[in-house]
Formats: C-alpha cells, structure tokens, sequence
C-alpha cells in the first residue's frame, strides 16, 4: 500500500506521461497489465498508482520501490522493457523522475518531514 511518509525507506517514481485524449485509457491499460503481470512481482516493488488528468492529456505514474536499484533492475527487465515500448509507443511524450518526500500534511495531525541529508537508499 502507498504510503506518503517522509520518514519511509522508499524511493518514489514520478512519471509523467503527455496523451491524446483518445489514447489516455489505452495507456492507462497498458501500464495497468505491465504492473499486474510483471512489475509487481518485482523484488523491491512497494506500489503503483495511476492518476488520469481530467483534461485526457495526461497519465501520472507515482510509484514507490524500496531502493533505486530495484527500481533500476526492473527497468532493464525484458518484459518489463517491452511494455515501457509499448507505453511510449502510445504516448506523446513522458517525463519520469526520482523523489524523496520531503513532508507530508494530514487533516487533524501534524505535518511529518525528512531532515535535508536524510535519504532514501
């Protein structure tokens, strides 16, 4: 399960990916059976979240895993690679970049935040 904590070991995957509207639920598909039959089987995949912009041209991936090699080795996976093709093939353009949560804002709690030099793996 997604957890947006700064104070959490993972290492978060923001993907961006521009669509025509026409092909934001055929993208969204794509990515949908690439983590259902592969990437969530992944050694250090912690989760997966796919956000549609209600405009269409747009499809976010925030992804979390627990080190950056992980996320690395599952990128270079043949399978994997192979729906990331298809993924690209249908998109305009995409945009992925690795995060940390810096802080993190609950109704009703205090704010949580990660130390500046506090990283994940």
């Amino acid at each position: 399960m997604t957890t947006i904590d700064p104070s959490a070991d993972v290492v978060t995957l923001i993907n961006v990916f521009t669509v025509a509207p026409e092909n934001q639920q055929q993208l969204l598909d794509v990515l949908t059976e690439a983590t259902t039959s592969v990437v969530a089987a992944m050694p250090g995949f912690v989760s997966a979240n796919f956000h549609r912009s209600l405009d269409g041209t747009r499809v976010t991936n925030y992804a979390q895993w627990r080190s950056r090699e992980d996320l690395e080795a599952m990128l270079a996976h043949p399978t994997t690679a192979a729906h990331l093709r298809e993924a690209a093939s249908i998109a305009i353009g995409f945009e992925p970049h690795l995060y940390e949560v810096t802080a993190a804002f609950v109704t009703g709690a205090a704010p949580t935040t990660r130390s500046e030099g506090a990283s994940a793996s």
